[in-house]
């Protein structure tokens, strides 16, 4: 008796459209959210931050500050009703958009016009630590905001010939307030970096062609990159602050643009240079689906607290998919 044949992967719950032009980068707001009002920010190629009712369905606003340039990076901070936007403009953002208000109150100027998504480390505290690409060309440099003091330049040692760090993820363990940061870098490898230090911890090898993202569970102490390649690697960090390689997932085409774990560390989703959204789980990496909606690349991926899942694509469209849902 021949196996069941695996259902079909679902179509999207609803679409976005009218960015009118290509997505780069999308993030849920989780305040709106626990408001009951879930809100979608999405920026796009031309510059524009659009404000997304997932209720309606419909752009709520538009911040338009980046003078006409991509933009690459949205994050919220977890006090207040304030957004962070990259932009190609070597601008980053803070916007103000308490009570309807939409204005740019403060912004940094980056020193690198590199693809490099910044990240930040905030908790309940007026100051926060931002990460940003640095001056030179290797180099990560690290802010303490909002008084935007210049704490340090992360730089490799000359002969380690790392090239640009492509992606960043500050953290900090649970058992230790120092701030650390993983960085993918365009020679494939990814470096944890402790901050106050200035040092490389722990230095790993994981691609042929530069990573082009990660995501890190610090509860368990895990971490997934994907580059320009055809592999994703799941690699982990002992108790004395060393990364090792568990192993790679081989892709059938080669490019992941955004790789993101569920915040219940259940299950992962790939943004896949061909079109596709992979889902994985996230404990033994079995593939759960791929999805084929878009006609385009898809340039970014995230998930919201309650589960659901965002892609953003160069076909100017947004897909929304309820999968799996959390227990």
């Amino acid at each position: 008796m021949a196996a069941p044949c695996p259902p079909p992967p679902p179509d999207p719950q609803f679409v976005l459209r009218g960015t009118q032009s290509p997505v780069h980068a999308l993030h849920f707001w989780k305040g709106a959210q626990a408001q009951g009002h879930p809100v979608l920010f999405s920026g796009s190629q031309s510059g524009l931050v659009h404000v997304w009712s997932l209720q309606t369905r419909r752009t709520v606003t538009t911040l338009d500050g980046h003078g006409g340039q991509c933009v690459t990076w949205l994050q919220t901070l977890p006090q207040g009703h304030q957004l962070l936007s990259q932009g190609r403009d070597l601008k980053l953002c803070l916007w103000d958009l308490a009570e309807g208000r939409n204005a740019v109150v403060d912004s940094v100027r980056l020193e690198s016009v590199s693809f490099c998504r910044s990240s930040i480390l905030a908790g309940g505290q007026p100051r926060w630590i931002l990460a940003v690409p640095g001056k030179g060309s290797d180099e990560v440099q690290i802010l303490e905001m909002p008084s935007k003091t210049s704490v340090c330049a992360l730089k490799p040692k000359a002969d380690a010939k790392l090239g640009m760090p492509m992606c960043l993820r500050l953290w900090q363990a649970d058992c230790n307030p120092r701030p650390l940061l993983l960085a993918g870098y365009e020679d494939g490898s990814v470096a944890l970096w402790d901050v106050s230090e200035q040092k490389v911890c722990s230095h790993i090898a994981c691609h042929e062609e530069p990573v082009m993202d990660l995501d890190f569970d610090s509860q368990k102490a895990r971490g997934i990159s994907g580059s320009a390649g055809k592999a994703l690697a799941v690699w982990s960090l002992d108790g004395q602050q060393a990364l090792q390689v568990r192993g790679t997932h081989e892709l059938t085409n080669p490019g992941i643009a955004e790789i993101t774990i569920r915040p219940d560390r259940k299950i992962l989703a790939t943004a896949g240079w061909d079109h596709r959204i992979r889902v994985f789980h996230w404990r033994t990496m079995q593939p759960l689906a791929v999805l084929a909606f878009h006609s385009a690349a898809i340039q970014c991926v995230a998930f919201a607290t309650d589960g659901l899942l965002a892609a953003g694509s160069k076909d100017q469209r947004i897909s929304l998919w309820s999968l799996y849902p959390r227990a």
